[in-house]
């Protein structure tokens, strides 16, 4: 019965098509919260994600906006190289059911996450000092950059690394998944504007990036990417 009703959705939004389209509106809501919360002195606060991708364009001499340009043509010519074969219609209700799904596995892993360390930790989210606006951009920007970045990316280059080494076929995803999910965890602690190190904060990213590597897997990157974001709007928020 679940399959015949929602087979077609879920076979659908777990496509790379439909992760590409909805990591646009992420990636435009981010860009203008971070232009019109940009204080006076002209400084941005920007993900620390961002910033590595970015700084990848000054080495080359490109302005910021163009390679941005170009990041998104490239993805979207290698999604339709990828997808050519095998033809993925997008439905707009689809899109719409798919931010539904992604705010209800916030909520779930919020739950989940959440009370399993406050219940080892006594745990709260940290407050945060920057403005509301700064706060819901690089909430938007999160789901987008950091999921790009650690379970994109990274994760499979663990298993990679892994799998050289001598790792066997489950022992190499099995590591990248957790190294991955440390390093997710650990970055946040990194620069100017990195957090206070604790071991409660530490122990929840640790857990939260081991969810989000389970989601992406099991539901693809527009989801991991919206449920990301919708947490991190909802902490905001609550």
């Amino acid at each position: 019965m679940i399959k015949r009703l929602f087979g077609p959705y879920l076979s659908a939004t777990s496509t790379l098509k439909y992760g590409f389209v909805m990591s646009l509106p992420l990636l435009v809501l981010y860009e203008a919260l971070i232009a019109l919360t940009t204080p006076d002195t002209g400084v941005a606060v920007r993900l620390s994600t961002d910033i590595w991708i970015k700084s990848i364009a000054s080495l080359v001499g490109v302005s910021t906006l163009k390679f941005t340009v170009f990041i998104v043509m490239t993805m979207g010519l290698l999604v339709w190289y990828k997808s050519k074969d095998n033809p993925v219609s997008l439905h707009g209700k689809f899109l719409l059911l798919m931010v539904l799904e992604s705010a209800v596995w916030a909520i779930v892993l919020a739950k989940l996450v959440s009370g399993t360390v406050g219940a080892v930790f006594a745990f709260a989210p940290d407050g945060d000092t920057l403005s509301v606006g700064q706060q819901f951009a690089l909430s938007l920007g999160a789901g987008l950059y950091e999921e790009l970045v650690f379970r994109v990316l990274l994760v499979p280059f663990l298993v990679y690394l892994f799998a050289k080494t001598g790792f066997g076929a489950k022992g190499s995803v099995f590591a990248g998944i957790v190294v991955g999910a440390l390093l997710f965890s650990a970055v946040h602690y990194m620069g100017s504007m990195g957090d206070v190190f604790t071991l409660q904060s530490f122990t929840f990213r640790f857990l939260f990036g081991l969810a989000l590597n389970a989601l992406l897997m099991l539901r693809g990157f527009g989801i991991a990417a919206w449920t990301h974001s919708l947490y991190d709007v909802m902490v905001i928020l609550v």
